[in-house]
């Protein structure tokens, strides 16, 4: 709980209550920090502390957002978004529930050539085979690859 938090830089104790926390071995045996304060303005401090702890969520929200940007910024760098024309031929990820058993390692990892039929959402394709018979449901970009003759 008194651990500050990458995303806001603040412990949740001081979020939440506006001051930091102290442990009970810092009232125990008295450090720098406990050993100055004096009780009347601690209390005045404290006071001072609340009326500006909405402004200290504000700002810890802005640099939760901030830090929230940056991972999603160094997550999505690395994320090659495949897009399809109608009438492209593509191969399809081929699943170990469609694969022989006795195939083991050996077994291919994609299967087809199919063409694109037509598009059926965001990132997702119908697909039919070189016979022309449609399958059953879409897929989804990520499942499939351009497939070069």
């Amino acid at each position: 709980m008194t651990t500050p938090k990458n995303a806001t830089g603040q412990t949740p104790f001081s979020l939440v209550f506006g001051a930091e926390a102290i442990i009970p071995t810092e009232m125990v045996y008295p450090i720098a920090k406990t050993s100055i304060r004096d009780p009347q303005t601690n209390d005045e401090n404290l006071v001072q502390d609340l009326d500006t702890v909405e402004e200290l969520r504000d700002q810890e929200r802005f640099r939760m957002v901030t830090y929230q940007q940056k991972i999603a910024g160094a997550y999505n760098k690395n994320i090659r978004i495949r897009r399809f024309r109608v009438e492209d031929l593509v191969l399809q990820k081929a699943f170990q529930n469609k694969t022989k058993p006795a195939d083991g390692n050996l077994a291919p990892k994609w299967e087809g050539p199919y063409l694109i039929e037509s598009k059926a959402g965001k990132g997702a394709y119908r697909l039919m085979n070189m016979e022309g018979d449609m399958l059953p449901r879409a897929w989804n970009a990520f499942h499939l690859k351009k497939y070069f003759c």
